[in-house]
C-alpha cells in the first residue's frame, strides 16, 4: 500500500484509483471512474496501516517499519466533508453520477474499519450519517446488510433496525426466470438473501448488524446495547464473542442491562460499558464473572 502512494500538494494519495462501481461528474460535465486520492482507497489503506502498526507493537517486531507507517499515516490526504455535509467520496467535491449508489466503500473507516467513530471523530461520523441519508434506503441485499452495520456504528438503533427489517422483506422465488428483477434485496423463504439470484453477503451482513446493535467491541473495550432499537427494549442474548477473547451473556429490560456474565477465553483486561457506567475488569484464562 505504501508503495502505491504518491505525493500531491504535500499529501500522500493513491494514483490511479476508483470508488467501486461509482462514477463522478466534473463541473464541466465529464463523467469518469478513475482518478487519484479517492476516499475509499485511502480509508482502506489507513485502516490497514493502523492495524499493521498495532500488530507490530503487540508482537514487539518491525520497529523501524512501524516508524515508517507512522510517518506515512501523518501524511495521508485527510477526509473531506462536502458541501452537502456528506463524507466526500472523491479527491474533489464532485457530484456522483448516481447519488443513490449501492456502494458506500468510502465509509470503510466507520465499518468494518474502526478509525472513524461517534466518540473519536464526531464531525466525520456525522458526515457518514449524511452520506447514508442522501443514498436513501433502496439498495441491494449485500448493501442493505452493510448499512445495518454502518448505522449501528453511528449509534442509530432505529435506523439500523429499519434497514434490518428491509433486509428481511419477503421475496418470492416463484416464477423466477433469471431476469435481473431482485435488486431490491429482501429474503427468500429459506432465509437466503435475495438478489439476482442470491448474495451470502446479505446474510452475513445482517447477522453482523444484529451483533453490532447489541454489542460493539475493540481489543480493550466492550460497549453493550450501543444501538438498541425501541422494538428490542427487552431481551437476552448468550454466547456473543467480543474482541479480546471475551464472551458475553446478558439480559436487558426497558433498555437497561439487568444480568451480565462475561467469560474470558485467554485472560486479560477490558473495559465494559453499560447502563451509563464503565467497569475495568481483569480476567484469568477461562475465568467467568457475573458483573450484574
Amino acid at each position: 500500500c505504501m508503495d502505491w502512494l504518491v505525493e500531491k500538494d504535500g499529501k500522500l494519495v493513491t494514483s490511479p484509483g476508483t470508488s467501486p462501481e461509482n462514477k463522478y461528474i466534473t463541473p464541466d460535465g465529464y463523467v469518469g471512474a478513475t482518478s487519484y486520492g479517492n476516499t475509499s482507497d485511502l480509508a482502506m489503506i489507513r485502516e490497514c496501516l493502523i492495524d499493521a502498526a498495532e500488530a507490530s507493537k503487540v508482537l514487539g517486531v518491525d520497529k523501524s517499519f512501524r516508524k515508517r507507517i507512522k510517518k506515512t499515516l501523518s501524511r495521508l490526504y485527510p477526509y473531506q466533508i462536502g458541501t452537502d455535509g456528506n463524507l466526500q467520496e472523491w479527491y474533489y467535491d464532485w457530484q456522483d453520477q448516481d447519488p443513490y449508489h449501492r456502494h458506500q466503500s468510502h465509509l470503510f473507516g466507520l465499518y468494518p474499519g474502526h478509525h472513524l467513530s461517534v466518540e473519536e471523530t464526531p464531525e466525520l461520523a456525522a458526515a457518514c450519517a449524511r452520506t447514508l441519508q442522501i443514498k436513501g434506503d433502496d439498495t441491494t441485499g449485500w448493501s442493505t446488510g452493510w448499512r445495518v452495520n454502518l448505522l449501528a456504528r453511528l449509534r442509530d438503533g432505529e435506523k439500523a433496525y429499519h434497514m434490518y427489517r428491509r433486509l428481511l422483506r419477503y421475496v418470492s422465488p416463484d416464477n423466477y426466470k433469471g431476469e435481473d428483477t431482485r435488486r431490491g434485496g429482501g429474503t427468500y423463504p429459506n432465509l437466503l438473501d435475495a438478489h439476482s439470484p442470491f448474495q451470502i453477503d446479505g446474510n452475513f451482513g445482517g447477522c453482523s448488524g444484529v451483533i453490532e446493535m447489541l454489542m460493539q467491541s475493540s481489543t480493550n473495550k466492550i460497549v453493550l446495547l450501543p444501538a438498541l432499537p425501541e422494538s428490542w427494549a427487552d431481551g437476552r442474548v448468550q454466547g456473543i464473542c467480543a474482541r479480546g477473547g471475551f464472551v458475553v451473556d446478558m439480559e436487558w429490560k426497558n433498555r437497561e442491562v439487568v444480568s451480565l456474565i462475561v467469560s474470558s477465553l485467554k485472560g486479560g483486561r477490558t473495559e465494559i460499558c453499560f447502563n451509563g457506567v464503565s467497569k475495568k475488569v481483569v480476567f484469568k484464562a477461562g475465568e467467568k464473572k457475573r458483573l450484574l
